[in-house]
C-alpha cells in the first residue's frame, strides 16, 4: 500500500511541475507578442504563422499525445473554413467570433463522426482513413460548386467588425492580434487539458494500448474524446483562414495542406505543445528564405534541412539555439536555464 501512495505521489507531483509555467514560455510568448510592434510590414505572413501554428496544435493533440496518425486533418480545417464563410455570405453569423465557434462545432461534428473510423484499426489504416475522408470532402466541395463555388472559391465574402468595434484592415494588423488572441485561449485550453488526469491517461493509451484498458483506461472513449477536440480546433484554425484572408476554396482540403503540416510537427516535435508553435514558425521561415533565393527548388532545400535534422537531432539543435538566451539568464537574470523538453520527459 505505502508503494502504490509513493508511486502515485511521484506521479502527481511530476506532472504538477510540468504544469507549471517555465520561463522559456513566458519569453517565447513575449517574443512573439513583441513581434507585431518590430515588424509592422510583416502583419500578413505573421497572421499565417499563427494560423499554422494552431492547426499544427491541433493535430498535436491527437498524433503527439494519443498517437493517432492523421494524413487527412484539413478535412477539418476545410470544413471550419467553409462554414465561417458560409455562414459570412449568407449573413447567418455575420459576427466574427460567433461565426469562428459555429465553425469550430462544425469541424467538430465532423471529428465526433469520423473518430469512430479512425480508432478502429492500426496506424496504417488511420492514415488511409484520414487521408480518404479529406479527398472526399474536396470532391463533395467540387461536385456542390453551387454551394462551395468549386474551383473559383467563395465570392464576395466579407467580413464584419469583431464585437463591432475592430475592422479587419488591408494591412493584416487585426487580423493577426484576432489570430493570435484565440491562438493563445486555445493554447491555455489544450495546456490545460495535456496536464489533467485526461491528458495523462491519454499518454497512457498512446504508449500501451492494451496496458491502459487493463487498468480501468476507457481506451475508445477517450481517443474519441481528443479527436473530437483536434477537430475543433482545426475547424477554428480554418475559420480564422477564411475570416482574415476573405476566401475559400477547394485548396483547404488539399493533401499539400495536411503534409505541411507533418512536415511542421516533424520539424517542432511531437507530445510537445510548443513544437507545433515553434515548428510553423521555422516552417514558415524557411519556405519564405528558400523561395526568395531560388522560387523553384525551395521544395529541395526543406527536404535538406529536414535530412539534417534527423541526422543530427532536434534537442542538440536545441541546445545550440538556446546557447545564447541559456548564457543571457545566467549572466543577467539568474534564473533558471532554460532547457528544451524532451519527447521523453514528457512521456
Amino acid at each position: 500500500m505505502s508503494t502504490i501512495i509513493t508511486a502515485e505521489f511521484e506521479v502527481g507531483s511530476r506532472a504538477k511541475q510540468h504544469a507549471r509555467w517555465h520561463w522559456g514560455e513566458i519569453v517565447f510568448w513575449l517574443l512573439v507578442l513583441c513581434s507585431a510592434f518590430l515588424f509592422p510590414s510583416r502583419y500578413l505572413i505573421m497572421t499565417d504563422i499563427v494560423r499554422l501554428a494552431l492547426f499544427a496544435l491541433s493535430l498535436d493533440l491527437i498524433l503527439g499525445y494519443a498517437g493517432i496518425v492523421s494524413l487527412g486533418h484539413a478535412a477539418f480545417f476545410g470544413v471550419g473554413a467553409y462554414a465561417a464563410g458560409l455562414l459570412a455570405l449568407h449573413g447567418i453569423a455575420t459576427e466574427p467570433v460567433l461565426a469562428l465557434i459555429l465553425a469550430g462545432f462544425a469541424a467538430m461534428l465532423l471529428g465526433f463522426a469520423t473518430s469512430f473510423l479512425v480508432i478502429r484499426g492500426a496506424d496504417l489504416t488511420r492514415l488511409m482513413v484520414t487521408l480518404g475522408i479529406a479527398l472526399l470532402l474536396e470532391a463533395l466541395a467540387e461536385r456542390y460548386s453551387n454551394v462551395t463555388g468549386g474551383t473559383d472559391g467563395l465570392q464576395g465574402i466579407e467580413m464584419q467588425p469583431i464585437f463591432g468595434l475592430f475592422a479587419f484592415d488591408m494591412f493584416g494588423k487585426v487580423g493577426f492580434f484576432y489570430c493570435l488572441g484565440v491562438t493563445f485561449v486555445l493554447f491555455l485550453l489544450s495546456r490545460r487539458v495535456v496536464h489533467s488526469p485526461f491528458g495523462l491517461s491519454l499518454r497512457a493509451i498512446r504508449n500501451n494500448p492494451l496496458r491502459a484498458a487493463a487498468i480501468g483506461i476507457p481506451v475508445n472513449r477517450r481517443l474519441v474524446a481528443v479527436y473530437t477536440l483536434a477537430a475543433f480546433y482545426a475547424g477554428i484554425s480554418g475559420a480564422l483562414f477564411t475570416q482574415s484572408t476573405a476566401l475559400a476554396s477547394l485548396d483547404v482540403f488539399s493533401f499539400e495542406r495536411s503534409a505541411d503540416l507533418m512536415l511542421v510537427l516533424v520539424i517542432g516535435g511531437t507530445g510537445y505543445l510548443y513544437g507545433g508553435l515553434i515548428g510553423a514558425v521555422v516552417f514558415r521561415m524557411l519556405q519564405e528564405v528558400f523561395s526568395s533565393i531560388t522560387p523553384q527548388y525551395w521544395q529541395f532545400w526543406i527536404g535538406l534541412v529536414l535530412v539534417v535534422l534527423v541526422l543530427v537531432g532536434r534537442h542538440r539543435m536545441y541546445r545550440w539555439v538556446l546557447w545564447a538566451p541559456n548564457l543571457i539568464i545566467q549572466l543577467f537574470a539568474a534564473r533558471k536555464v532554460v532547457v528544451p523538453v524532451s519527447e521523453s520527459d514528457v512521456t
